[in-house]
């Protein structure tokens, strides 16, 4: 099932209060952030919408307030992979049911699939539930240790799979990347999700991308994709390094909670994060501010829109 997603698509955090509940009056807010910014796609529940940390039903909320929220431009892919085949099942049917425009999953990580055809056996059963809805089997194996390549799970669940859209490819393995782009063609999309190496993905055919730094740094991805499109090289990779200098500093600020207090700082506040997660003091908060400031950040950073 064909779903081109040529172009950036941001994986929203999902907002919260102090009290940790959801703060849903924020999605719209958010939505017409990526919108202002370029961003095609919103790829809600997924790690950094810490999908893992919310139940059924917040998880379901949160699809119905992005699929309501969505402004003209801004498609909605439901991340719907749980540990549990049935609740995934049911998250992927109430995706489908209050209108999603495609789904996702990951690959359960506690009992984990042995091979590619029980990775293919159970991502066929989510699918299955919403007939309607294009589904990407979304591969991230920092995060479930399921480290099947994902040439050869298209090569076998393009035939078991009828909606299969393509795969959110979150991983380092550039030859993988390159295999499972060469055999999906341009019947399925391989979305590349590694922000700090989405100039080197290029490069080997990437033409969409997932991420966490697409929600406030759009700018500077596009700027490199133009420049690559326009074989500048030296531009590009002038604006990758940006990208990666503050990925790094993001990184050093513990990487998520730090992702969420940089929402803060482009006027977009989204709330801590969950435990097990840590979210910054105060004085973190700072020290972060600072040193993205030094490092030019807030030059070419996405804007608020009004």
């Amino acid at each position: 099932m064909k779903f081109p997603l040529p172009g950036l698509v941001a994986a929203p955090f999902t907002p919260f209060r102090a009290d940790g509940e959801l703060a849903l009056d924020v999605v719209p807010v958010q939505a017409r952030a990526l919108v202002a910014n370029g961003v095609i796609a919103a790829f809600v529940c997924g790690t950094t919408g810490e999908g893992s940390s919310m139940t059924n039903d917040e998880r379901e909320r949160v699809t119905e307030a992005w699929v309501a929220a969505r402004p003209a431009g801004l498609k909605v892919i439901a991340h719907v992979g749980h540990l549990s085949v049935g609740d995934s099942r049911a998250l992927a049917r109430h995706a489908q049911d209050v209108g999603a425009d495609a789904i996702a999953a990951v690959a359960p990580s506690f009992f984990k699939p042995t091979g590619v055809s029980e990775l293919v056996a159970w991502c066929a059963q989510v699918a299955a539930a919403a007939p309607k809805l294009p589904f990407f089997y979304y591969h991230i194996p920092s995060m479930t240790n399921v480290t099947i390549p994902t040439s050869a799970f298209l090569a076998e669940a393009r035939a078991k799979i009828p909606t299969l859209a393509g795969i959110k490819f979150t991983h380092d393995d550039l030859d993988d990347f390159r295999a499972t782009h060469a055999i999906g063609g341009s019947e399925y999309q391989v979305m590349f999700g590694r922000d700090e190496l989405l100039l080197t993905a290029l490069a080997a055919g990437a033409t969409g991308a997932v991420g966490s730094t697409y929600n406030y740094a759009a700018p500077v991805y596009h700027r490199m994709m133009r420049a690559h499109a326009a074989a500048d090289h030296p531009t590009a990779e002038r604006e990758q390094a940006r990208a990666c200098a503050m990925i790094d500093i993001m990184v050093r600020f513990g990487g998520q909670p730090a992702g969420k207090v940089i929402m803060k700082l482009i006027g977009i506040d989204c709330g801590p994060v969950r435990l097990p997660m840590r979210a910054l003091g105060a004085a973190e908060e700072s020290a972060l501010r600072a040193a993205l400031e030094a490092q030019g950040f807030f030059e070419f950073a996405s804007k608020r829109a009004a």
